[in-house]
């Protein structure tokens, strides 16, 4: 089932990523999200492809780049919601301050899942749900500190967004990503949970397709 669902999620996050281009406007600061995806996609497929391609040397090293990927590209979202705000005409987010703010928040977020949870990578084969991929051998003792910080900055960003340019679904979006990893759901499957960050990613990808095809608010 695991399976069916980690194509599903490699196929879904390779058609938003053409769909969003298709409509994109400009390449800008909020495109960074297409980076995001592209790693999704690979992520999805590596697992997907996992019992395929079996245990051994050959599936650790495509499942390396699965948590590289995620330490130096996900942050790259506290960009996005940057370059969200200053499109939405929020003038204190086009300040000089707020810009090089936004670009240390997103190193230092870089910085902290490179050094605790990428730097020092172990990695151990792992069967569940029929699933076959690699996961690091380090035991989380508590919520990733990197994806806290990136919820907060989405958050705030998305409600910003709802109160300047009424657009709530970057909010809706973080909010429903947060809620559906913070409740457990009784089904047999490490995957499902996948879906909530696939409806924060299309959030994000129409955000900028909406923002891009509005007439900025002063």
């Amino acid at each position: 089932m695991d399976t069916i669902l980690y194509f599903f999620f490699a196929a879904a996050y390779l058609a938003l990523l053409v769909w969003g281009m298709w409509r994109q406007k400009t390449w800008n600061a909020m495109s960074v999200v297409f980076l995001v995806i592209l790693g999704l996609i690979y992520d999805n497929s590596i697992i997907a492809l996992g019992k395929f391609i079996g245990e051994g040397a050959l599936l650790e090293n495509l499942s390396v780049p699965r948590f590289w990927i995620h330490a130096f590209l996900t942050p790259l979202l506290v960009m996005f919601s940057w370059r969200a705000l200053s499109r939405a005409g929020v003038n204190w987010a086009k300040q000089k301050a707020v810009i090089v703010g936004a670009v240390l928040y997103t190193l230092a977020l870089i910085g902290i899942e490179f050094i605790f949870e990428t730097v020092n990578l172990n990695l151990a084969s792992t069967r569940e749900y029929g699933v076959l991929r690699y996961v690091s051998v380090e035991t989380a003792t508590g919520p990733p500190i990197m994806v806290l910080m990136l919820t907060v900055a989405l958050m705030f960003s998305g409600a910003v967004l709802w109160k300047k340019a009424a657009w709530k679904w970057m909010l809706i979006g973080s909010a429903v990503m947060v809620i559906g990893s913070a409740i457990p759901l009784p089904l047999d499957s490490s995957a499902a949970t996948n879906a909530f960050e696939l409806f924060l990613l299309t959030t994000l990808v129409w955000t900028k397709i909406h923002l891009e095809s509005t007439k900025i608010r002063r």
